[in-house]
């Protein structure tokens, strides 16, 4: 009689969401033994605390996605973090040479809950990025333009400028990826954070005139003029980050009125309206190392995620630290992601059963890796 051995059941995640803290931090940590080195767990800097206890790894997407990419001994990534992120640790960890190098094993890309993406990322569709550029050139000649997406994009928006000679780029390096865009060809398309865009090509000599607004709701073209269009210099997509939206000028004022001596610390995220008035403007990673290096009883408004300031108030109480706006704007998305999802994605995948498997498909993983690289090589 032969008997065919049947992989155990999946567990359900809803009684997962009955347990208390304790009970799934102590089975996070039971499951994280199992699996050994062989599992990372990735923690990105806007994660709920109890969560980014757990990481192996905490930072911001690409960093975390190259770190483990570049790691020997791991063949499972947990990412907490949200979809595009989990996206560009499966396009980087199983890269052919990587994976020739596992001796043809691919490495398995989790993200504990699917339902958490990214508003931004979101607001740039491929289908709607492909119909601007066929739109585009009916006016102006798309072979004089670089697309430049920001890492907060899907990989089929990294897959298209792949194809079309364009380029990836993160918060810390979008001004040397403008340059390096601008030696290429004389206008850009940026997509799809409008104000990531705009405050660094304003810094850049680069004037608003010379930046208009594609919208791809908009009836034709972008709703532009094919005037504006012809004097652009830098194609900005109508998209933003829901959370850095939240801050407005009056938000610094009243600091500054309240706190003669703060400094406005925000991320190039922020509308250019608030970005002009900071005092230091720069990526997470900045941010978290301005605030490392400053002075005991330096005082801070800053301009992010809540669940990152309120973690640099926590790691800094030699310094005077407050959250730039008087609304609590938290990234909802990431949020998702919690103890419950956590540990149930890891029991799943100690009893052989991975859920929320992230992989990108080849021909999009392909041309991905080469707008990636693209950015590798820029100085």
């Amino acid at each position: 009689m032969n008997l065919t051995l049947q992989p155990p059941p999946k567990h359900e995640l809803a009684p997962y969401k009955a347990l208390e803290n304790q009970e799934l931090q102590t089975r996070i940590e039971a499951a994280r033994n199992v699996l050994g080195d062989q599992l990372l767990i990735l923690g990105h800097h806007y994660q709920q605390d109890e969560v980014i206890e757990h990481a192996d790894l905490r930072g911001d997407s690409y960093q975390l996605s190259q770190l483990a990419a570049d790691n020997s001994t791991c063949r499972y990534i947990v990412f907490c973090g949200v979809h595009f992120m989990a996206e560009t640790a499966d396009i980087l960890a199983n890269r052919p040479e990587k994976i020739a190098e596992r001796n043809g094993q691919r490495v398995t890309v989790i993200l504990p809950d699917l339902s958490a993406g990214c508003s931004m990322a979101d607001m740039a569709a491929i289908q709607q990025v492909e119909d601007a550029w066929e739109e585009l050139g009916e006016v102006i000649d798309t072979e004089d333009i670089t697309p430049v997406t920001y890492i907060n994009s899907a990989a089929s928006l990294k897959a298209f400028c792949g194809k079309h000679g364009g380029v990836v780029c993160t918060s810390s390096n979008a001004p040397a990826v403008l340059e390096w865009a601008f030696k290429q060809k004389r206008r850009v398309l940026f997509f799809p954070d409008q104000h990531l865009g705009r405050n660094t090509s304003l810094k850049m000599g680069i004037t608003n005139a010379e930046m208009p607004v594609w919208d791809p709701y908009a009836d034709e073209r972008g709703g532009n003029s094919i005037e504006t269009l012809e004097a652009s210099r830098v194609i900005l997509w109508k998209g933003h980050c829901s959370v850095h939206q939240m801050f407005r000028p009056e938000h610094v004022a009243n600091f500054r009125e309240q706190i003669p001596d703060i400094q406005i610390l925000v991320h190039p995220e922020v509308p250019q309206e608030v970005n002009d008035l900071a005092d230091i403007s720069g990526s997470t990673g900045k941010i978290i190392d301005v605030v490392k290096k400053a002075p005991a009883g330096t005082k801070w408004a800053i301009g992010t995620e809540l669940h990152l300031v309120n973690r640099l108030k926590k790691e800094h109480p030699e310094q005077e630290i407050h959250f730039l706006s008087p609304v609590l704007c938290m990234c909802a998305t990431m949020y998702r992601i919690d103890l419950a999802h956590l540990c149930w994605s890891l029991e799943n995948l100690v009893d052989g059963q991975p859920v929320n498997v992230i992989e990108v498909d080849a021909e999009t993983s392909r041309w991905s890796q080469i707008a990636l690289k693209r950015m590798l090589e820029i100085k």
